[in-house]
């Protein structure tokens, strides 16, 4: 497997933030499609700062992950302008992106869902075919990604969340939010990687899977996305 150095790895990542901030610049708001982007390029940046200072195991792997975790991201958006259909994991968000009834924390968790429950699975395939490695190989630059996801994710909560004078443990939000995990999701991701890694000989049945894989996580989109009010 080869490798890069740091500052190296990074031009890539650098590439997508900026990518990321021209979006964040063009979008309304309060589009939903740009509150999930918001906490996006937030997590492609600490990932980049992370790379540059040698916080990962390989940091050109790293950056390979990264960069095709993104382009997935960023090709859903290219559809969805295009007019075109993007994956079903991104449908929903796509669909519901200025409902009056959803509330910031549903479009972030909603899009989040999304990009870790498919598209991370399908980035580390790519991966580990550009790099000809194994997925055992990117465990634990995985495990890394992970963890900069879950402080994000804690963040996302507390600065989406209304205050406790608003709301109480009846409320639809907090049971809506409460019913999902990144870290089940981040599993979950783990777990289909490998599968579909291990079935590339049956590329039949290896892109079964990806479709049913999608329809999964875009099923999870719609029930995080209901509308909480008119």
């Amino acid at each position: 497997m080869t490798t890069m150095q740091p500052t190296d790895a990074t031009a890539g990542v650098a590439k997508i933030v900026a990518r990321l901030r021209a979006l964040d610049a063009a979008l309304p708001p309060r589009d939903g499609v740009a509150v999930f982007n918001r906490v996006y390029l937030q997590v492609t940046e600490e990932v980049g700062r992370q790379i540059g200072a040698g916080g990962f195991r390989d940091a050109g792997a790293a950056a390979e992950l990264d960069v095709r975790f993104a382009l997935r991201y960023l090709s859903a958006v290219d559809s969805g302008t295009a007019g075109l259909r993007p994956p079903a994991c991104w449908r929903p968000l796509f669909q519901l992106r200025c409902h009056p009834g959803v509330k910031p924390l549903q479009f972030a968790l909603a899009g989040i869902n999304a990009h870790i429950g498919h598209d991370l699975a399908l980035a580390l395939v790519d991966t580990c075919r550009v790099l000809e490695c194994e997925p055992a190989a990117l465990e634990a630059d995985f495990d890394r990604v992970g963890r900069v996801l879950a402080g994000l994710e804690e963040r996302v909560r507390e600065r989406l969340m209304p205050g406790p004078d608003l709301l109480d443990i009846a409320d639809p939000l907090t049971h809506l939010a409460g019913s999902w995990s990144l870290e089940a999701a981040r599993d979950g991701a783990w777990a289909a990687a490998r599968v579909l890694w291990s079935l590339r000989g049956l590329p039949d049945v290896g892109e079964e899977f990806a479709q049913r894989l999608d329809a999964g996580v875009g099923l999870v989109g719609q029930m995080l996305l209901t509308p909480l009010r008119g």
